[in-house]
């Protein structure tokens, strides 16, 4: 007798896009490269075509995170489960 089972995740990845740098801009760079280890130069490029994608395919934890932070700095941004 043969068996399948359909595995579902519990937790599908994330992609945390930033919508609005806030006031503070130059922290919301030094934030990104923090972060993403991207180069200074292209966070400051990400922040000047909004909204634009951050991070892609995280964890949830790890998208929370990171909107916690943006919005501690005054940013605005959202996280999407990837489908």
């Amino acid at each position: 007798m043969s068996e399948s089972f359909l595995l579902v995740c519990d937790d599908p990845p994330h992609t945390v896009v930033l919508t609005n740098s806030g006031p503070r801009s130059i922290e919301i760079v030094k934030l990104l490269h923090r972060r993403t280890g991207l180069s200074l130069w292209h966070c400051k490029s990400l922040i000047s075509e909004l909204p634009t994608s951050i991070l892609e395919n995280v964890p949830e934890g790890v998208a929370r995170a990171m909107l916690a932070e943006l919005r501690e700095v005054g940013a605005s941004a959202h996280a999407e489960a990837n489908q």
